[in-house]
């Protein structure tokens, strides 16, 4: 695997020294500048490649927002994740950064091992995105005549392959896969398999998250549990309904993007999609059950 390139911006040369210190050890190919414009000038060049942005909110010039409002506005950098490093961490100012789309938040001043945890988990998160994306093309042609199917699945892989495969009767493919891996794997992970938000940033933070999925995929009481998909589409929207065999959950506090959050590993995805995604997302109680639509589009003709 190749190595994963940063681009780290602030205004200040002590902190770029002291996160090159801290990423010392994991062998990341990191770009170090001190403004906002001579990260859009990184940015900018071509073939630049990053996989993720490590961005200080307060700058002279281009502060943080507006460096982060341009990257997003950018069709060519829009999918790059956003690490926001700010002091500024009232509700107001954290959620201005989540509507300007920084969706990771770590607080200064921080600890090697709260950088590291915050990078792994955008990291990780960009590249299943990037495998759901190469995905789409292998399935171009294969829901060209689908009205309504079935599915059933257990796994995290079976989640994102499917994601992969559904998503091209969207008219913005890429957008649509990211969202139903999203929920599918919601219900794998929290639903069938009982890991909630904080027990998830505890594995997430020691590393262990595969590893404890795996654990309790093989456990007998879980052995027959699935998450179910069905797609259906009328004249104008795809329908697709998610239900998993857990017990639900209180799904009204991860519809939003929530201040309290911005600064965990993980627990943004179901308001991403909600957001990005779908024209509707409703979960219908206990909570094991999700239904979401999007318009109906020509991508499969």
């Amino acid at each position: 695997m190749s190595k994963a390139k940063i681009l780290v911006v602030d205004d200040e040369p002590f902190n770029l020294d002291i996160v090159g210190e801290y990423l010392d050890e994991m062998d990341f190919n990191l770009v170090m500048v001190e403004s906002g414009e001579a990260a859009w000038d990184e940015l900018c060049t071509p073939d630049s490649n990053f996989d993720l942005v490590l961005l200080d909110r307060m700058m002279p010039g281009m502060d943080g927002i507006m460096l982060l409002r341009n990257i997003k506005a950018d069709e060519r950098f829009r999918a790059i994740p956003v690490i926001m490093q700010t002091a500024a961490t009232s509700p107001e100012q954290v959620r201005e950064g989540l509507a300007a789309g920084a969706f990771y938040y770590l607080t200064k001043p921080f600890e090697g091992e709260a950088l590291q945890t915050i990078i792994r988990s955008a990291l990780d998160d960009m590249r299943t995105r990037r495998e759901l994306n190469a995905n789409l093309a292998d399935h171009a042609h294969a829901l060209s005549c689908i009205t309504e199917g079935e599915f059933s699945i257990r796994t995290l892989e079976q989640a994102r392959a499917l994601a992969s495969f559904i998503a091209l009767l969207g008219p913005q493919p890429e957008t649509l896969a990211m969202g139903l891996s999203e929920l599918l794997v919601n219900g794998v992970e929290h639903g069938n398999l009982g890991i909630d938000f904080a027990e998830k940033s505890r594995l997430r933070e020691a590393d262990r998250w595969e590893e404890e999925i795996a654990h309790r995929l093989a456990l007998p009481e879980n052995q027959r549990k699935a998450v179910r998909l069905r797609v259906r589409g009328d004249d104008s929207r795809w329908i697709f309904e998610i239900r998993d065999d857990g017990p639900g959950f209180d799904w009204r506090r991860f519809l939003d993007f929530d201040p309290e959050r911005a600064f965990a590993p993980n627990g943004r995805g179901i308001a991403l999609s909600r957001q990005l995604s779908f024209a509707s997302l409703t979960y219908l109680p206990p909570g094991n059950q999700v239904v979401v639509t999007v318009v109906k589009g020509d991508n499969l003709s």
